[in-house]
């Protein structure tokens, strides 16, 4: 299940909606958003917009952000190398899927940390692709075979060769942009086929507190002019770079993404641009970043609410852990901030699959179960359909007072459809469980991981063009895996 229209939980009121967004005006006119980029302050500037050149401060008129949110497409879809793939980004409509971007993986045969490599960029891959309830492939690792300027290719390229999910990722490079998206029209048909049906898409950044910083700015501005779907975060963490308060860190990361999305429609009008979030909270008494905690949930519910207020789609966070395996409290954490972050109704919600220690490192078996997680999430939107035929009046009348429902044909008819079947979990009496090895969660988990490896083949890209893209590796700068 994907898409599902949710948007049955509400951290905030109407009026707490309101309240909000007025703060976030009068924030975003004074004192505005730093901006380190010359060219930004310069499409700033000449649109309008208070600059100030010595301070780098501009600031957003409530007519600059109005016109800009009337530009910004309700209605985003990002498009999959296979149709059943596609996903449409609209009002309450809900997706979950992988994030990014770590350096770790615990490896599964030892479960020790090691850096990752382009071979779990292609392994995860496939296992994305197999998994149904994982819904995109947002690139998760970050390779230790590549340097700077090629690491955007590889990491797309790998990923595009083995799945055919929607795949985003984080950027790093103009140079980058640029070869990304010329291998992504190779595939999609040409520069106008990938601009109607873009199969991949960008995340930028905007930084806490109210800062737009050189290089992710102009990163923003190259994929805005590009016209490929674009998503610009902001990431403050409630009690260090934003407000301790959680209405204080909702409104200041409001005002962030906000001005992300006001820049990308003053450089390309029309720009698909999601209104991003990946605000948590500072751990009160470690000082360290959290990404297990209730409150995230309740920060990325908020900001799903103010993004349908806006009527763009939402790039959410939900579904991390702070845990260093797949354990129990990976299971409680991830569930509990999935869990409310989908029944408000985001639409693209990531790190949602695979995630441990504080969005660390990358975990095999835990993108398994998480699917697991996400299904259950999915199912939880659906809620009760209530309808003559679900009611089964006459059903319970046929069967009568002492009988059962095991052998009606009513049973049989939605008996697959109405009840959320797992992979992992293990529903089967004590005796049969000891007799097939006593295995935990993550034990389960990984006899999967392994067997996806050995025997899913993901969709292959075209051969011709597959050639093609294979005679331009060293001008792209493309790498084998080690």
């Amino acid at each position: 299940m994907k898409g599902l229209q949710s948007g049955h939980y509400h951290p905030l009121s109407k009026r707490d909606i309101e309240k909000i967004h007025e703060t976030t005006v009068n924030i975003l006119s004074d004192p505005g958003i730093k901006v380190a980029s010359p060219e930004a302050l310069k499409v700033f500037a000449d649109n309008g917009a208070e600059v100030n050149y010595e301070t780098s401060m501009v600031k957003i008129s409530r007519t600059m952000l109005e016109d800009a949110l009337s530009k910004a497409p309700s209605k985003v879809v990002l498009y999959g190398r296979e149709d059943k793939n596609n996903l449409t980004l609209e009002e309450k409509r809900t997706h979950m899927g992988t994030g990014g971007t770590v350096l770790d993986v615990l490896d599964i045969e030892t479960m020790k940390k090691r850096r990752a490599s382009i071979q779990d960029i292609i392994n995860i891959a496939r296992l994305v692709d197999y998994l149904d309830n994982i819904h995109f492939f947002m690139l998760p690792v970050y390779p230790r075979e590549v340097e700077g300027h090629n690491v955007d290719v590889n990491r797309f390229w790998w990923g595009l060769q083995n799945t055919s999910k929607h795949i985003m990722g984080g950027v790093y490079s103009k140079e980058g942009i640029r070869n990304v998206i010329s291998i992504a029209e190779e595939i999609a048909g040409g520069p106008e086929a990938l601009r109607e049906r873009p199969i991949v898409s960008m995340v930028t950044c905007i930084m806490s507190p109210l800062v737009m910083d050189k290089t992710y700015t102009e990163l923003l501005m190259e994929v805005a002019r590009q016209g490929i779907p674009l998503v610009c975060p902001a990431e403050p963490l409630a009690g260090a770079t934003g407000p301790c308060t959680l209405a204080g860190t909702i409104t200041m990361s409001n005002a962030e993404t906000l001005s992300g999305i006001v820049l990308a429609q003053l450089v390309n009008p029309g720009t698909p641009v999601i209104y991003g979030t990946v605000s948590t909270a500072m751990d009160m008494q470690t000082g360290s970043y959290l990404s297990g905690n209730i409150e995230m949930g309740l920060i990325n519910a908020s900001s799903a609410q103010m993004a349908q207020y806006y009527e763009v789609p939402i790039y959410a966070t939900a579904g991390m852990s702070d845990s260093k395996l797949p354990d129990v409290q990976a299971g409680y954490e991830k569930m509990a901030t999935g869990m409310i972050t989908a029944l408000a109704g985001a639409n693209y919600i990531h790190d949602a699959a695979g995630f441990l220690e504080f969005c660390t490192t990358f975990c095999y078996e835990q993108l398994v179960i998480d699917s697991e997680i996400i299904g259950m999430c999915m199912r939880a939107i659906k809620g009760v359909e209530v309808n003559e035929e679900t009611l089964a009046e006459e059903v319970i009348r046929q069967v009568g007072a002492g009988g059962n429902f095991l052998t009606n044909t009513h049973t049989l008819n939605h008996c697959r459809n109405e009840f959320f079947m797992p992979q992992v979990s293990d529903r089967n009496l004590r005796k049969k469980w000891e007799k097939d090895g006593s295995k935990d969660g993550a034990k389960r988990a990984g006899d999967i991981v392994r067997s996806v490896l050995e025997t899913h083949e993901p969709l292959k890209i075209d051969k011709e063009v597959f050639e093609k893209i294979k005679s331009r590796y060293d001008e792209y700068g493309i790498i084998q895996p080690s």
